[in-house]
């Protein structure tokens, strides 16, 4: 095709786009629950590759380009949090009306929201069964799980500063949780005191701050969202629902940072 024969349509594959959408039931409110979701999970591929380009970045020492890569996935996290409140529109009675069609489906299963979340260093690698039908799917999880995160790139980039770190945090078993560190604490802390001296990873800091920040407000939000729409029964495919949404709304990916806050 030339660019004379492209189309908005076209280029936007907008009759592929627009009916993906295949409600089970008669309800109304079915086709809003879809678009959100499906929505999220366009927003969630663009975070990946997001993340993927700022951890390139940071882990060759161009900190300054990574900052708008990294603003530009706190500003997505924004969008898909007010996704939520046109959630709530949907009442109770709504959602019961077609919940049951969901059967064992559950946002607990997203790939790529688990993938996110392993790139930012919350490192799981439970998640990766429910990908048992789709191997592409599993296969960018086990890819996410093998390599350094974002945090450990950050780390890796203090220690670039000179900063002295211990090499079990530098070389480590990267699909094993992050367990936060006295001496990398140290180092931010350090930077924090002298933002002058250590411009750069300082800014840095501060733009991975806003991811966590982000992240945790659309957990909040998630969890108020669940609550008002289902109360505190059970979620789809067999999760806590409310319950298990509210024990991750302590994590963090990037822990020092938050830490050392208390010690300046």
């Amino acid at each position: 095709m030339t660019t004379s024969d492209m189309t908005y349509a076209r280029y936007l594959a907008l009759d592929d786009l627009l009916s993906a959408q295949h409600p089970v039931s008669a309800e109304h409110d079915e086709l809003l629950f879809i678009v959100i979701h499906q929505t999220k999970e366009l927003w969630l591929k663009q975070i990946v590759a997001e993340l993927h380009e700022a951890k390139a970045m940071v882990r060759a020492g161009d900190l300054v380009p990574a900052y708008k890569i990294l603003a530009r996935v706190s500003r997505i996290q924004a969008v898909m949090t007010l996704s939520w409140d046109v959630l709530a529109t949907m009442t109770p009675v709504d959602y019961t009306r077609f919940r049951g069609v969901l059967g064992t489906s559950s946002g607990f299963q997203s790939d790529q929201f688990r993938t996110v979340e392993y790139l930012l260093g919350l490192k799981d690698e439970g998640f990766v069964r429910f990908q048992e039908d789709r191997p592409h799917a599993a296969a960018a999880m086990e890819q996410a799980l093998d390599q350094p995160s974002l945090w450990d790139d950050a780390i890796a980039a203090l220690a670039a500063a000179g900063f002295d770190l211990p090499l079990g945090v530098l070389e480590r078993d990267w699909r094993q949780p992050y367990r936060p560190s006295t001496a990398v604490e140290d180092g931010w802390l350090a930077v924090y005191r002298d933002p002058d001296r250590y411009w750069p990873l300082y800014q840095l800091a501060e733009k991975l701050v806003d991811i966590d920040d982000a992240t945790a407000t659309w957990r909040h939000k998630h969890v108020t969202t669940v609550e008002r729409i289902i109360g505190f029964k059970q979620g789809t495919g067999g999760t806590a629902g409310v319950g298990y949404l509210s024990s991750t709304l302590p994590k963090r990916a990037f822990p020092e940072l938050w830490s050392l806050r208390t010690r300046l």
